[in-house]
């Protein structure tokens, strides 16, 4: 390695070289903010490929850890605003990146900048973090996985595309067709299209976690609904998915009692959906036409 390289670049990026960096700066992985660190160069690389930066481009980094993406969105070019909840790591970052910082600091927005936000992303105002275009590249705490991509998608300042790392599992289910889907499936393909674009192993880390991941990527789509319209799709889903193995008309009819059974049945007939479906055999489009199908929900008896 000559001298200053950077030792968490692609380049010389492994397991053993993360565990000592991490020993010798004092930042041993907390479990409970799943801090598991990539450690393998063709991952990172392909990542970075995947996000297709360009110079000044904005960029949403949620949980940097010890900034091993971080460096390599930097040095793609990205204006990067990165959000981490450790102070341990916050402040290691702000050292690692004095420069970057800096650089952000004397002209906002320049490519190779950073901004450092040490604070829990589900408690912050997007808004106040990023101004639109932007992308969001993260490997993203698993702990949290749900929310967060609540957060980002279903708020008013959404990202254009998001590379993100997941859980495979979860990765795997939320790109999943019908036949396999979830309320989060039907959230996220509701609001991007997504799929997965690289599975990657558990010792692709350090500390290796007990699950393989998978990295989703996707664009947003436009908005098809407004805000009510909107609303009235998530507490029909909702209401779906809280018995998922059940047919639609009998766990829609329970569980939507201030809309009977009779209206249930009529709604399903309407949107073409035979009545012994169940909720992970239906797509996005057409949970939309059941929602207008049912029309209205007034709150009882709808699980809201």
């Amino acid at each position: 390695m000559s001298e200053g390289a950077d030792p968490l670049d692609a380049r010389h990026l492994g397991p053993e070289v993360v565990r000592r960096y991490l020993q010798r700066h004092a930042l041993g992985a907390r479990r409970s903010l799943s801090q598991n660190h990539l450690a393998d160069g063709e991952v990172l690389e392909a990542i970075v490929e995947a996000a297709a930066i360009t110079p000044g481009r904005r960029v949403l980094e949620i949980g940097p850890g010890i900034g091993i993406l971080t460096g390599a969105l930097l040095g793609a070019g990205a204006s990067l605003t990165a959000v981490e909840i450790d102070r341990r790591l916050a402040a290691h970052l702000r050292e690692r990146f004095a420069g970057a910082v800096a650089g952000e600091e004397s002209e906002p927005g320049c490519p190779g900048g950073l901004r450092l936000v040490e604070g829990d992303v589900l408690d912050l105002d997007l808004a106040d973090l990023v101004t639109a275009p932007y992308d969001v590249v993260a490997n993203l705490p698993y702990h949290v996985t749900s929310p967060v991509l609540h957060r980002l998608l279903g708020g008013t300042v959404r990202p254009e595309r998001i590379v993100v790392m997941l859980q495979r599992e979860v990765a795997e289910r939320i790109a999943s067709p019908p036949g396999g889907m979830s309320y989060v499936s039907v959230f996220v393909q509701y609001h991007a299209e997504v799929e997965v674009l690289r599975i990657v192993p558990a010792s692709a880390f350090e500390p290796r976690p007990q699950v393989d991941s998978a990295v989703l990527g996707g664009a947003s789509r436009p908005r098809r609904l407004d805000g009510a319209g909107e609303e009235a799709l998530w507490r029909l889903v909702q209401a779906g998915f809280r018995e998922r193995r059940k047919m639609l008309h009998n766990v829609l009819s329970r569980q939507l009692t201030s809309v009977g059974r009779a209206r249930v049945e009529e709604a399903l007939a309407a949107a073409g959906i035979a009545a012994d479906r169940r909720p992970q055999d239906l797509s996005v489009d057409q949970w939309m036409a059941l929602s207008r199908a049912i029309g209205p929900l007034d709150g009882r008896g709808s699980g809201a």
